[in-house]
């Protein structure tokens, strides 16, 4: 009699999961069976945010120290990064594409050019708002312009920095959804595979939101691990 019923019970189960995938809805019993398919999608999606995010703050990090000793380069830089985080970034791959055709570093090239505002911007706001009573007391103990700059204005600007960082990886995690359209995959290629499929929106879109709140919280407690002067004044 258990046979014969629990048989009974395991063909009604895939009938509802087959009725479920069939109207699109969602479905658990499906998502548990076919999660592995989101696995290389979603470690795509780290890649290119990872690597994108790290050279944008190579890139702005450089042009914040250089800005920082000719000041007059502010205005340009933060007008040209400007420019370039307000162009639809699905007209920038298509852009890119006979150029650098399809693939990773087409997707990298754009999600680079989207987070150069936002960490520049935060390095020099940063490095601009350490007192003056600070720097000439640097200067009073004897310390050159780049002892200076690298013991003092960095770690004090530090929260402002990895403040910025945060927007950026984040921005990045959400833009890096579309990077299929570049060929690059990711968990956008999941999605726009069938939208209209709630199971398959649901897994993909939240692993990228998970992603996102991953990132920051990694970034956030990697800022209290290194200016821990902040929690101190807090107290």
């Amino acid at each position: 009699m258990l046979a014969p019923l629990a048989q009974v019970q395991i063909q009604d189960r895939s009938a509802g999961d087959a009725s479920c995938v069939a109207d699109d809805g969602f479905c658990p019993e499906w998502i548990v069976d076919n999660f592995d398919r989101y696995v290389d999608p979603f470690m795509q999606h780290v890649f290119l945010t990872l690597i994108s995010v790290a050279i944008g703050f190579a890139i702005s990090f450089g042009l914040a120290l250089l800005a920082r000793r000719r000041r007059w380069l502010i205005a340009p830089i933060a007008q040209i990064t400007g420019i370039l985080y307000t162009l639809p970034s699905i007209a920038v791959f298509f852009l890119l594409l006979p150029v650098t055709g399809r693939g990773d570093l087409t997707a990298i090239i754009a999600l680079v050019a989207y987070s150069l505002l936002i960490i520049f911007r935060n390095i020099t706001a940063g490095l601009d708002n350490v007192p003056a009573e600070t720097k000439d007391a640097g200067r009073g103990m004897g310390l050159t312009d780049r002892q200076l700059l690298w013991r003092v204005e960095l770690p004090l600007a530090l929260p402002e920095i990895m403040a910025g960082l945060r927007i950026a990886a984040t921005t990045t995690v959400g833009l890096a959804t579309l990077a299929f359209f570049a060929g690059a995959g990711g968990l956008g290629e999941q999605i726009f595979a069938d939208i209209n499929f709630k199971s398959n929106v649901v897994v993909a879109g939240g692993l990228a939101v998970l992603l996102a709140a991953l990132l920051d919280g990694l970034i956030l407690l990697a800022q209290r691990a290194v200016t821990p002067w902040t929690r101190a004044r807090a107290t």
